[in-house]
């Protein structure tokens, strides 16, 4: 009995045995707390990275004053938007290319014949196909010298850049009295060196541009040319114009052509060395003639209407109700952003106050 008591090595290991359950339960505890935390944390991560629907929900329903409110402030101020834009008209006309019967064809015909004899004459007939005059005509129409004619010569300026609006009760043009004072008849806007109060052609020119569309369908080569502007008795009139003006500036352009060839032509047959050449030069200058009788006898030259411009009586634009749609669309998703932004910006600002307030609570009870 005396040899166990006196003897360390036993002693320490009746210790060691003893204490031995003890840490066993006390590590068991700890695993299964860490596994517990470890299990927190993750869940914690995953819930973080993904979007609950019903935390969705439940944001956008605490916060739906805040939505009633910025809607209700998107919608009257879309609603006064739409109200404040005038009414646009759009006149639109319907035209067919014009048939040329005798035209570049009967020249072409005449080159292929004669073409050889002609160079050895020194004298050029031209090629085959010409230019589409249709094609021709329709980019003149949007070209800057001819809407600078056009607007000069119909005095379109004051109506083009000055006009705010149309009264529909006194069916007279409303203009913006900042640009342009009706009484003096003089442009009074303010701008910046080196434009003028009066605008230039350039600016009247582009405004136009503007308020033109010019389309060609492919398969039946009908073109449509459209004008939109506040008042629909001017935008038909203006459509009106326009047409008569291309068909003038086309016939006025072959008939100078037709003139100087049949000019250069009597020339060159005054001075003819080859005796073949004469009945060339002759049935030339009677190609020419026909030409001249076509165009002062069409006063459609190139561009015949099928469905002449009409009063329109229903405004092309803007679309009130849609503007409205639109700005009460805006408000709702600005509004829910909104909302969700703060109701998770107060989320993450609380479990961030959460965290840091749990270690000061085991230092205290510590």
């Amino acid at each position: 009995m005396s040899n166990k008591l006196d003897n360390p090595s036993i002693q320490g290991t009746n210790k060691d045995l003893h204490v031995s359950p003890s840490r066993a339960e006390f590590s068991q505890e700890n695993y299964l707390l860490q596994q517990l935390l470890q299990q927190q944390m993750n869940q914690q991560h995953h819930q973080s990275g993904v979007i609950n629907l019903a935390e969705l929900l439940r944001a956008i329903w605490a916060g739906k004053f805040t939505i009633i409110i910025i809607c209700f402030v998107f919608t009257l101020a879309s609603i006064a938007f739409a109200l404040s834009k005038p009414n646009i008209y759009k006149a639109s006309a319907i035209l067919a290319p014009a048939s040329e019967d005798g035209g570049p064809g009967g020249m072409a015909a005449l080159a292929g014949q004669f073409g050889g004899l002609a160079s050895m004459a020194g004298i050029n007939l031209g090629g085959g196909g010409g230019v589409d005059k249709t094609a021709l005509a329709l980019e003149i129409i949007k070209s800057r010298s001819f809407i600078e004619k056009f607007i000069k010569k119909h005095h379109l300026l004051v109506p083009i850049m000055a006009a705010e609006g149309w009264d529909i009760t006194s069916n007279t043009l409303v203009l913006n009295a900042k640009l342009y004072n009706l009484q003096s008849k003089k442009w009074v806007r303010e701008v910046k060196s080196p434009k003028k109060p009066e605008p230039s052609k350039w600016e009247a020119y582009k405004v136009f541009l503007d308020l033109l569309s010019v389309s060609q369908d492919k398969t039946t080569s009908m073109v449509t040319i459209e004008i939109e502007y506040y008042s629909p008795q001017l935008a038909k009139l203006w459509l009106t114009w326009l047409i008569a003006d291309i068909n003038e500036f086309m016939r006025d352009q072959d008939q100078k052509e037709a003139q100087v060839s049949i000019d250069y032509l009597r020339k060159q047959l005054l001075t003819i060395q080859v005796s073949n050449m004469e009945t060339v030069f002759y049935q030339l200058i009677e190609e020419q003639t026909k030409n001249m009788m076509l165009t002062q006898v069409k006063p459609e030259y190139v561009l015949k209407t099928i469905d002449p411009p009409q009063v329109p009586e229903v405004k092309a634009k803007p679309k009130r109700a849609l503007i409205v749609i639109l700005g009460i669309m805006l408000g709702g998703v600005l509004s829910i952003l909104i909302v969700l932004v703060r109701y998770f910006t107060k989320t993450k600002t609380k479990a961030k106050t959460n965290t840091n307030a749990k270690p000061n609570d085991k230092e205290s009870s510590n």
